[in-house]
């Protein structure tokens, strides 16, 4: 695992939301939510009672979901549990570049903007990389590669707690799995990322052993163990 004060990522969604992405947040007392679209992360603070849960509840109104991500305290019996994963926390631990063999050149990575959403959803869709909602791309800058004009590979930037940027919906469209799309957008946008002051992040399940694999041999190193989970308020 990596040493080093990284407090920004031990509550990446509440540093995003009361940070880089207040305008994409929602918030009532000291919780905290994305907009409806964007995403389903939420979070309180670790220090949380039963006045910030009862405040994340009313934000998100009866009997919807609540997607904590790593969030390390959990609410009171009465909220439902929906989904409990084991995974861990990878980051990049310098550098502009990844190590990126057998990919294709730069001219075949496109920018992905909201002309592109229902392609994306559908790539998402075919791919299951995670949760992507119509307005996710909101969240920062997508790559894509296009193959016959189809879009069939993507990466885009999601978490944003100060001077880091997240790394997500990494994903392959089946046809075209096995041509290194995502070791090169993974690589372009780490790229972009540093360019920019920024230093790279991302999460992955730990059954997920490709990922890792492939991430680790970009030069991502783990820093630490994460539980996600997900409830539905009372």
């Amino acid at each position: 695992m990596v040493d080093g004060d990284f407090d920004a990522l031990d509550d990446p969604v509440g540093a995003s939301l009361r940070g880089p992405h207040a305008h994409l947040a929602r918030r009532l007392g000291r919780a905290v939510t994305y907009l409806p679209g964007v995403s389903t992360f939420s979070a309180v603070p670790v220090d949380a009672g039963a006045e910030d849960w009862a405040d994340l509840a009313r934000l998100l109104g009866r009997g919807e979901f609540a997607d904590m991500f790593s969030c390390p305290v959990t609410p009171p019996s009465d909220w439902e549990p929906v989904f409990v994963l084991e995974g861990r926390q990878m980051i990049w631990p310098g550098g502009s570049q990844a190590d990126q063999p057998h990919t294709e050149p730069d001219t075949r990575v496109v920018e992905l903007d909201a002309n592109c959403v229902p392609e994306m959803l559908d790539l998402v869709a075919r791919a299951q990389p995670g949760p992507f909602w119509p307005r996710t791309h909101e969240l920062g800058t997508y790559l894509g590669i296009r193959d016959n004009g189809a879009l069939v590979a993507m990466v885009g930037e999601r978490l944003r707690p100060p001077g880091w940027t997240e790394i997500s919906a990494v994903c392959t469209a089946p046809e075209a799995r096995g041509r290194g799309y995502a070791a090169h957008l993974v690589s372009a946008l780490v790229a972009r990322i540093v360019s920019r002051g920024e230093r790279p992040f991302l999460h992955v399940a730990e059954a997920n052993t490709g990922a890792i694999a492939l991430y680790e041999r970009l030069g991502f190193v783990a820093r630490k163990h994460v539980v996600f989970r997900g409830f539905r308020t009372p």
